[in-house]
Order: structure tokens, then C-alpha cells, then sequence
């Protein structure tokens, strides 16, 4: 029995083909939202829903990746007696500015003193 060696090329034609209709109309949807979000300043729903945020919450949203579940470190260091190593100003200043590997604006500038309470406050 002979196969025909165009069908694989035809249906990895159509799946491609498929693929880049389905993206464009991603794309479409994602113009829409970046739009809106010119239109709101650069603000996001996910944004305003951060300024409601306590520090818990946004520890679990932004830090615990690196800095662990139980403050332990990881790709971070260890947050446990951050507080006594380093003053609140240089804690804002790392949840500002960022520092080494850690990007600047994790923690929104309305929020940085309830952070700073609370790792200041990890022991």
C-alpha cells in the first residue's frame, strides 16, 4: 500500500493556516483591552484591585515566587528579620527602586508603608 507524502504537508498547511487566524483575532481582542488601558491612564481592573490589597495579599501575589511561602528565601533572600537588618527607609527603597535581581514597582507607592510595617514586622 502506497501513502500519499503531500497529506502531512496539507494538514500541517491547515493547522497552520488555523493558527494564525485564531492569533489574529487574539491579537484583536488584546488591541481592545490595551486601548482601554491607554484610555485609563495606564491603569489596569487588576490595578485598582491591588490598592484594596492588604500586605498578605500582595506578598502572596507579587513576592512569594521568590521569597517563599514562609518567608524563607529561595531565588530571593529570606525575608524572616528583614526588619532588623535593614531600616524602613531602605525597605521602601527595595519595593520602590528594586534591587538586584527584584524589578522596581512591585508594590504600589499608596501601599508602601503598610508593606514596610509588615516585613518589618516578620520575625
Amino acid at each position: 500500500m502506497k501513502r500519499n507524502p503531500v497529506v502531512p504537508f496539507i494538514v500541517i498547511m491547515v493547522f497552520g493556516i488555523g493558527l494564525m487566524f485564531m492569533l489574529s483575532f487574539k491579537g484583536l481582542s488584546d488591541s481592545k483591552q490595551m486601548a482601554k488601558e491607554q484610555e485609563n491612564g495606564g491603569k489596569t481592573e487588576e490595578s485598582t484591585e491591588n490598592a484594596a490589597a492588604t500586605p498578605e495579599d500582595i506578598y502572596k501575589q507579587n513576592c512569594i515566587s521568590c521569597h517563599g511561602d514562609a518567608y524563607q528565601g529561595g531565588v530571593g533572600p529570606a525575608l524572616k528579620g528583614v526588619g532588623d537588618r535593614l531600616s524602613a527607609d531602605e525597605i521602601k527603597n527595595t519595593l520602590t527602586n528594586g534591587k538586584g535581581a527584584m524589578p522596581p514597582g512591585l508594590v504600589q507607592e499608596d501601599q508602601l508603608d503598610g508593606m514596610t510595617e509588615f516585613l518589618q514586622g516578620l520575625k
